[in-house]
């Protein structure tokens, strides 16, 4: 006889008899979480209304600063796309530091999307060797060119695949996104991804009442609790109001690129029509929408 199909419901269901366990046995109330609400996808809009209603209380509580949360959806003919010339490219971090002050990222532990790496012109594009902890007074340093890492926003992406609750995936218009209430910390997309880009919280972030962003998407920038996944969004609040992502808006060189794959007349567009373009890991078959190419 064939073993019966595990069910999202059997799998919660035995998540909380551990959870019951663990409350007897004095750990924390695991069953009082936001972990048993119903998944993002799956809400109507009263109940999403309802839970933006709360993160903007509990914001206003803890950081005494009137904030809002979107949940714009994704737009009709919209597929984002991001590109990078690693030729103009100096190094300078700049967009690291934007990505963290707009993305409401943790100051303490540092949690930083993004990864800026340093590499060997002579090597070319070598991984094995890169560095991505050089401290110079200027740059770029000479003999070297520099390569910034962040989520690739993949077509097929491995995460979405070996996540055990369904808590990541990708929406309509390209991005992927992880519902921070849903996710239970496994890190099972962490191995998954092939380019490092996720981070995990292993203590409750800190974050300045007075650096509090308060334009807020659900699935981009609010406040992340500890002991979830979290990652780049492409500025998911931006992007769908019609901006950049903080990182583009912020490059000193232009070096950034991003827009609508299905416009013919943007920029992205452009780029992949007219440039050098490659992306990671090809081999792997994942189908990035972070392209890279040389533009000069």
């Amino acid at each position: 006889m064939n073993a019966p199909e595990t069910t999202r419901r059997d799998l919660l269901c035995t998540l909380a008899g551990c959870a019951a366990a663990a409350v007897a046995g004095g750990c924390s109330d695991f069953t009082h979480t936001e972990f048993f609400r119903s998944h993002f996808k799956e809400l109507s809009e009263d109940e999403l209304t309802a839970i933006r209603e709360k993160i903007e209380a509990e914001c206003k509580t803890k950081y005494d600063k009137d904030v809002t949360v979107s949940n714009t959806p994704a737009r009709e003919g919209v597929q984002f796309a991001y590109a990078l010339d690693i030729s103009r490219c100096v190094g300078c971090r700049r967009c690291v530091y934007a990505c963290v002050a707009e993305n409401n990222q943790s100051r303490d532990p540092v949690v930083q999307w993004i990864r800026v790496l340093e590499m060997d012109k002579e090597k070319g594009i070598d991984f094995e060797h890169a560095n991505p902890y050089y401290d110079a007074e200027t740059v770029p340093r000479p003999g070297h060119f520099y390569l910034p890492v962040a989520c690739q926003h993949c077509a097929d992406p491995a995460c979405v695949k070996s996540c055990p609750v369904g808590a990541t995936w990708k929406e309509p218009d390209g991005i992927v996104v992880i519902d921070y209430d849903w996710c239970i910390g496994c890190r099972c997309c962490m191995s998954a991804c092939p380019y490092g880009a996720r981070r995990f919280n292993w203590k409750d972030p800190s974050l300045p009442a007075d650096q509090v962003n308060a334009n807020m998407h659900i699935l981009g920038n609010r406040p992340r609790p500890k002991g979830v996944v979290e990652k780049c969004t492409w500025c998911v609040q931006r992007v769908r109001d019609g901006r950049y992502p903080a990182c583009v808006e912020v490059c000193p060189v232009g070096a950034r690129k991003f827009g609508n794959l299905l416009d013919p007349s943007s920029e992205i567009r452009y780029v992949l029509d007219k440039k050098r373009v490659f992306v990671l890991k090809n081999e792997l078959a994942t189908h990035p929408r972070f392209y890279y190419f040389y533009g000069l």
